[in-house]
Parts: structure tokens; C-alpha cells; sequence
């Protein structure tokens, strides 16, 4: 038969030291390991049932296996409990719910005990491994490290940090890049958390911040922070693009990040694997940012829609598919960079867009108005687009446009006006047939046409209306350019009625359904001085 140890006790801490130093975790962690194995033998050996426990002596080593009995009155598990009777003759001072401990002979570990106890220090040491591994790799999310390939599983890269592992998935790989066992690897650590199998440090080189750490490590003004990176769009493995400023006006950013002859790029391209870059010099103003991010497409006009962060450009004919690239790929970098849907027309598309726009506007004039083309041209070559701009526009901008006097632009508002009013009756008399209550009609902000729009959507009540979210009134009206605090001031009147009294057929008070800005409450205002609102 073995020791319990299998060496002397002042080599147990020895053990314990040469371990905890190995793994790179406290000493004290494997002294408890090797504490819980002995617990473990003890118990096997003296019965489950009992309370016993394993105490090593951190300074000499020694062993101590002690079975501990509770104090109580009448003895209901004798394993476990001790009556107060015979306690106090051991221990005079002994009381009901104090544990007396008794020491137990040495154990002696056999072939079965000896193994068992092995598995427990193994695994209380791999825990105590795995959380020291967490601990230290949390904090290094965003961090570039280096690594020997291990091994690879189903496409998946195991990737040997020297202090722990990581794992490159498929996904997070380089198209066409393969490694192989004792390959170097640098990768980006883009999350790390716990699993039921143990901390689990994920690694990328596709992530786009991988490709701006790599210029942060070849670039030394981006690490001290005079040249900012961005914004960083990749398509990784083919091409990139990357948005640079510069803190110093004395400092050109993209020839910084370019190098002498382009060494600096070049050593980021080496590790993408050939992956092109474009770097592109970043600006506050949309339209300009956009055009830089095209490159190396020219050009010649730019529209912006603030709201919907969308953007037209114009590229001459000869530049579309260039501006375009290869299966989209230059305009979809440019997307991604700038958080702008981009849409790309050649300027001959966009002449017979605008000439459509222009014919499709004036005729509109022309039935609405009763005038002739020429005048209807000239209200579209002012900038006017609908019938409500002119009905309601100040008098002296109708006026001022050449060809026009003071009684032909009143003329026109008049027109205008009688022809809104006249919408606006036959929006009415759709919103009787419908159903909707007059006093969901009357609400500050809701015009007509959406009052018909409510009813074919079953909304025809107030109870009906307050009912709804503000979000889900704006998707009723996606083209009405209802804004989100009308949308609130529309639902918190039509909700009035329920604090008011009894409420009950009751319109909201103008205080509770006030428009929300005065651009809100001048559209609703201006109507009544002609007729029902637009």
C-alpha cells in the first residue's frame, strides 16, 4: 500500500508550489484541490455519510483528516451529530450547535483511490486555469495577438496563445487562407466569454477592426493619435476602404498611411492576403465624404436626402461601372463607410429623370390650376412642386417670378386654394362614408386625406385612434412628412377625451391637441383662411 501522498509531507507543498508556477494560478488554489482529493479518499474510505475533511498545513505540510459532529440534544444522525452530553465531557465548553472535530488515522491511497483523487486535482487545477485565462483575456477585447496554430477542426482554427487558447472560426477566416499546425497567426480578439466547456477567447481576421489595428501597428501617427481612423468597410480578402482625418493640418493622412512607397500599406496588404485598400480622406460634410469614398470614380453632382440618410450621385456615363465596381462591390464599400444608401445615375439618366419630374409637375399644374404649359413651366423652374406651395406661399414670391404681377400670383393662390378646397370636400364626404367620427376629423393636424386613410384602415373612432403607438400612425403616413412630435400631439388628443370627465363623445381640448412645433401649428392654421386644409 501507497502513503496518502505518495511523498513526504514537506514535499506536498513543494508539489503544490512547482504546480500553482506552471499553471500560472495561486498556490493556494492547488492546496485546496489536493485538500478536496484527500476529502474525497476519506470519504470513500469511511462512509459518505460522514463529515469529514482534509486539512493540509500551509507551513509545514503536514495532513490532517478530522471528522466534524454537530452538538445537539438527541442524536437523530450519528454519523454526523454528537449529543451534548457526551460533547461536554470531551469539551466542557461544548454547546448545542458548536462542531467538535476527531481526528482519523492516515490514509493509505490504493491504485483506485490514488487515480480518483489525480482526477479531482486535475480538474479543480483546469478550473482554476480556465478562470484565471478568463480573467486575463477580458479585458483585451479589441487587442491584436499572436498565436501558434495548434490545430485545425472542421475549418476552424485552434490557436495556441501561449497562455491560453482561442479559436478562428471558419467564418472569421480570409477566403482562400488555410493554415496549418505550427503556423503563426495574428488575429483580432473580438469577444471573449464563459461557456459550459470553459472561457472561450474568439479571434477574427476578417472584423474590420482588425484591418485598423494593423494600420495602428504600422503607422505611428495613428497610434499617437494624430491621424484618426474613422471608419472602416471591408469585403475581406478582396478589397477595403478606410477613412482617415488628421489632428495636424501639417500631417496629409492618406500619405501617412500610405508610407514611402507605399511601405506602410503594403505591410497591411501583406497580412490580408493581397486584400486591396483604398484610403480615403474623411470629412464632417456627407456630400463630400461620399464622393472621396467613390473613389476612384469622378463625380459631378451630388443630391442629399437628410432624412432618409440617402444620397443620388451623378457619374458621368463613361464612370458607372467603375463607380459601381465589380458585382457592386466600390458602392457598397462607399455605403458601408458612410452609413449613406447610395444611388448611382449616369447624367443621362438623371437629365431624363429630371425631365420627367419637370413634365409630371407641370401637368400637375396644369390640371390643378387651369393655366397653360408656359405658366406651369415657369412654377416648376421656380422650385415649386406641389399645388399647397403655391396656395399658401407668401404673395410677393408669386409675384416676383418674371412674367408674373401681383394679380396673376393672387389669381393663382386663389386657383390653388379652390382646388385644395375642393379635394378636401370630396376627402370629407369619402371620410362620412367610411365612418370615421367627426371629432377624429376635427383633430389639429390630421388632414383630410388622412382622415380617409384612418378609415380604410378601420380607424374610425377616437377609441380607435388613441389606441395606436406614434409609430405606428407614422407607418399609416410613410410619404405624408408627418413628423414624430405631430404624430404624438395627434395621439395625445385623440387620448384627451379619457382624462376629461366622463369623456364620452367629448373633443380634446385645443390645449391637449396643440401641434407640437409652430410649423405644425401654422400648416394647421393656414387652411381656414381659404377653406378646409390640405
Amino acid at each position: 500500500m501507497e502513503t496518502s501522498t505518495g511523498i513526504g509531507q514537506a514535499e506536498l507543498l513543494q508539489v503544490a508550489e512547482a504546480v500553482a508556477r506552471e499553471k500560472s494560478i495561486p498556490r493556494e488554489t492547488v492546496v485546496e484541490a489536493m485538500e478536496q482529493a484527500m476529502q474525497s479518499a476519506a470519504k470513500r474510505k469511511y462512509g459518505p455519510e460522514h463529515d469529514i475533511r482534509a486539512e493540509i498545513d500551509r507551513q509545514t505540510g503536514e495532513v490532517h483528516i478530522l471528522r466534524y459532529l454537530e452538538v445537539v440534544e438527541a442524536v437523530e444522525e450519528p454519523a454526523t451529530q454528537i449529543a451534548l452530553s457526551e460533547a461536554t465531557e470531551r469539551h466542557p465548553a461544548a454547546e448545542v450547535g458548536d462542531f467538535i472535530t476527531e481526528p482519523m488515522p492516515p490514509i493509505e491511497f490504493g491504485r483506485i483511490a490514488a487515480q480518483s483523487a489525480k482526477q479531482v486535482i486535475v480538474q479543480r487545477v483546469r478550473d482554476a486555469e480556465r478562470e484565471r485565462q478568463f480573467e486575463e483575456y477580458k479585458d483585451r477585447v479589441g487587442e491584436i495577438v499572436s498565436g501558434l496554430v495548434k490545430r485545425t477542426e472542421f475549418g476552424n482554427v485552434i490557436v495556441d496563445l501561449g497562455r491560453g487558447e482561442a479559436l478562428v472560426r471558419r467564418e472569421e477566416l480570409l477566403p482562400r487562407e488555410s493554415f496549418h499546425n505550427g503556423d503563426r497567426v495574428r488575429a483580432y480578439i473580438y469577444d471573449v466569454r464563459r461557456e459550459a466547456r470553459g472561457p472561450q477567447i474568439f479571434l477574427s481576421r476578417t472584423h474590420p477592426q482588425f484591418m485598423a489595428k494593423l494600420f495602428a501597428q504600422e503607422v505611428p501617427e495613428i497610434y499617437s493619435n494624430i491621424i484618426e481612423i474613422k471608419a472602416v468597410a471591408r469585403d475581406p480578402g478582396s478589397r477595403a476602404k478606410i477613412a482617415v482625418i488628421s489632428h495636424d493640418s501639417s500631417i496629409d493622412p492618406v500619405g501617412a498611411c500610405v508610407g514611402m512607397r507605399g511601405s506602410r500599406v503594403q505591410a497591411v496588404v501583406g497580412e490580408l492576403q493581397g486584400e486591396k485598400i483604398d484610403i480615403i480622406q474623411w470629412s464632417p460634410d456627407p456630400a463630400t465624404f461620399v464622393v472621396n469614398a467613390l473613389a476612384p470614380a469622378e463625380v459631378t453632382k451630388v443630391v442629399l436626402d437628410a432624412d432618409a440618410r440617402k444620397i443620388e450621385v451623378v457619374v458621368p456615363d463613361e464612370q458607372l461601372s467603375l463607380a459601381i465596381g465589380r458585382r457592386g462591390q466600390n458602392v457598397r464599400l462607399a455605403s458601408q463607410l458612410s452609413g449613406w444608401e447610395i444611388d448611382i445615375l449616369t447624367e443621362d439618366e438623371e437629365s431624363e429623370r429630371r425631365t420627367e419630374e419637370f413634365h409630371a409637375r407641370s401637368q400637375a399644374f396644369i390640371d390643378a390650376l387651369n393655366v397653360d404649359e408656359i405658366i406651369a413651366h415657369l412654377l416648376v423652374a421656380e422650385g415649386f412642386g406641389t399645388v399647397e406651395e403655391v396656395a399658401f406661399v407668401p404673395l410677393d414670391e408669386l409675384s416676383g417670378i418674371q412674367g408674373f404681377d401681383e394679380d396673376i400670383a393672387e389669381e393663382l393662390r386663389q386657383r390653388a386654394r379652390g382646388h385644395l378646397a375642393e379635394r378636401d370636400r370630396g376627402h370629407d364626404a369619402r371620410r362620412r362614408e367610411l365612418g370615421v367620427a367627426d371629432e377624429v376629423a376635427a383633430i389639429p393636424g390630421l388632414s383630410p386625406a388622412m382622415a380617409v386613410t384612418l378609415g380604410e384602415k378601420g380607424i374610425k373612432s377616437l377609441d380607435d385612434l388613441a389606441d395606436l403607438a406614434s409609430d405606428e400612425l407614422l407607418e399609416l403616413f410613410p410619404d405624408a412628412g408627418l413628423a414624430p412630435e405631430t404624430a404624438d400631439a395627434i395621439i395625445m388628443a385623440a387620448r384627451a377625451h379619457w382624462f376629461e370627465g366622463e369623456g364620452e363623445g367629448e373633443t380634446p381640448t385645443p390645449e391637449a391637441a396643440a401641434p407640437a412645433t409652430p410649423e405644425d401649428a401654422a400648416a394647421s392654421a393656414a387652411p381656414e383662411e381659404a377653406g378646409p386644409a390640405a
